[in-house]
C-alpha cells in the first residue's frame, strides 16, 4: 500500500459561477489567482488570512456535500515538494458515477481496454471538445509551510499544455535529487496563447520551478529540511569561528610548580610555531631555573633554604620551649576511676 500524507485541501486555477439559465449547470471560470478549497473551514480561513480573499461555502459540480473555498488574491505561491515523485498524470473522463476512464494514452486502467480516444479520433484526439474525450489530468501534492497542520494540498489542472510544463520542470529536478528530501518551489498562473490550424487559442498553465537562490542548488542533489524551509540560507556566507585567544606562555610558565612542567610548555610552544622565538625560549628557561632554585616565580621570594633563623626570642621555627621539668604524660583532669576496697569482687566478707 502506498504511503502518503493526508490531503488537507486542493489548489485550483478556476471556479464556477451560477448560470443565468437555471436549467443549466454552473459556468466554469478561469481564475487569474489561485483558489483554495477544503472540507475544513479553519484551513480555508487560514488561507484567506495568508493569501487574501473571502471565505465562502461552495458545492463542487455533480456533488452534494458542501465545502469551503477562497478565491485568493495570490498570483504566486511558495510551496514545498515532498520526497518521492509527487506528480501524477493520466487521461481521465468523469461522469456522475465517478471516474469512467483513466488512461495513460495506451491502456485504460479502469476497463483494461486499449485507449478509446486514440482509436476513435486518432493522434490529434486531444484537440476535441472536453465532453468528447478524456482530459489530461495532472495532480501534484505540495506542503504549504505557513498553513496549519501536517498534510498536502493537491494542485490539479486539466490543461494539456500545463501537463507538459509541470512534467518537464519536475523531471529535471527529480533527476538531480533522486526524489530524496524536500524541495522548495514557486508556483504561478501564466496566461499563454498558441496558434493551431490558423486559430489562436488562449490558455493558462501553472508554472512550477525550484525556489532556490541559484540553479546549481537545484541540480546539486538533495538539500536539508532547514534549507527547504529557508532557501535563502543556501546563499548566505558561512559564519566564521572566532579566532582562538593566543596563549601567553610566560604567564602559564609562572604558574608551573616544577621545571619539567615548564619544559613541556616550551615543547607545546614549539609545536604551535614558536620554535624560532629565542626570547620566549630564554624567558621560559630562566623561569625553569628559578623554580629549580626554589624561587617563587609569582612573588620573586627565595625559598631555597629550608632552615630559617631564630625569632626575636631566639626560638627556631618548630622548637618548643618547656618551663621546668614535666612528667612524661600530662596530669589527668579527673583521677582514674577505681573500685572501692569493700566493693572489690571477692573482697567482701
Amino acid at each position: 500500500m502506498k504511503r502518503q500524507a493526508a490531503e488537507l485541501g486542493r489548489i485550483r486555477t478556476g471556479y464556477s459561477r451560477p448560470n443565468p439559465d437555471p436549467t443549466k449547470g454552473n459556468i466554469p471560470v478561469k481564475s487569474k489567482t489561485f483558489v483554495l478549497t477544503s472540507h475544513s473551514r479553519d484551513y480555508v480561513a487560514a488561507a484567506a488570512e495568508l493569501y487574501g480573499g473571502k471565505v465562502e461555502q461552495w458545492t463542487p459540480q455533480r456533488q452534494s456535500v458542501a465545502q469551503w473555498r477562497v478565491i485568493t488574491k495570490a498570483t504566486e505561491m511558495q510551496a514545498i515538494l515532498p520526497a518521492g515523485d509527487p506528480l501524477s498524470q493520466s487521461y481521465e473522463m468523469w461522469t456522475g458515477g465517478g471516474c469512467a476512464r483513466r488512461c495513460d494514452g495506451i491502456t485504460d486502467s479502469v476497463s483494461g481496454s486499449p485507449c478509446v480516444c486514440l482509436a476513435k479520433y486518432g493522434e490529434d484526439w486531444h484537440e476535441r471538445k472536453p465532453d468528447q474525450v478524456c482530459r489530461p489530468t495532472s495532480r501534484i501534492g505540495v506542503f504549504l509551510a505557513d498553513m496549519p497542520d501536517l498534510g498536502v494540498w493537491r494542485l490539479e489542472t486539466k490543461s494539456y499544455y500545463a501537463a507538459d510544463a509541470l512534467a518537464g520542470g519536475l523531471d529535471t529536478v527529480l533527476q538531480a535529487t533522486g526524489g530524496k528530501g524536500l524541495l522548495p518551489v514557486r508556483m504561478w498562473i501564466e496566461q499563454r496563447t498558441a496558434v493551431r490550424n490558423g486559430k489562436t487559442k488562449q490558455f493558462q498553465v501553472v508554472m512550477l520551478v525550484p525556489a532556490l537562490p541559484k540553479l546549481r542548488h537545484a541540480l546539486s542533489g538533495p538539500i536539508s529540511t532547514a534549507a527547504a524551509l529557508d532557501p535563502a540560507s543556501l546563499d548566505r556566507p558561512a559564519i566564521e569561528a572566532a579566532p582562538a585567544e593566543p596563549i601567553n606562555y610566560r604567564d602559564e610558565a609562572i604558574k608551573c610548580r616544577t621545571s619539567e612542567q615548564v619544559l613541556q610548555l616550551w615543547q607545546r610552544a614549539r609545536a604551535e610555531g614558536h620554535a624560532d622565538d629565542h626570547v620566549l625560549r630564554d624567558d621560559l628557561k630562566r623561569i625553569a631555573d628559578d623554580i629549580g632554585k626554589g624561587i617563587d616565580t609569582q612573588t620573586g621570594e627565595d625559598h631555597g633554604d629550608d632552615e630559617q633563623g631564630p625569632d626575636d626570642e631566639g626560638v627556631y621555627d618548630g622548637e618548643v620551649i618547656e618551663d621546668g621539668e614535666q612528667d612524661d604524660e600530662p596530669p589527668a583532669t579527673y583521677p582514674p576511676a577505681s573500685w572501692p576496697a569493700a566493693a572489690v569482687p571477692g573482697g567482701g566478707r
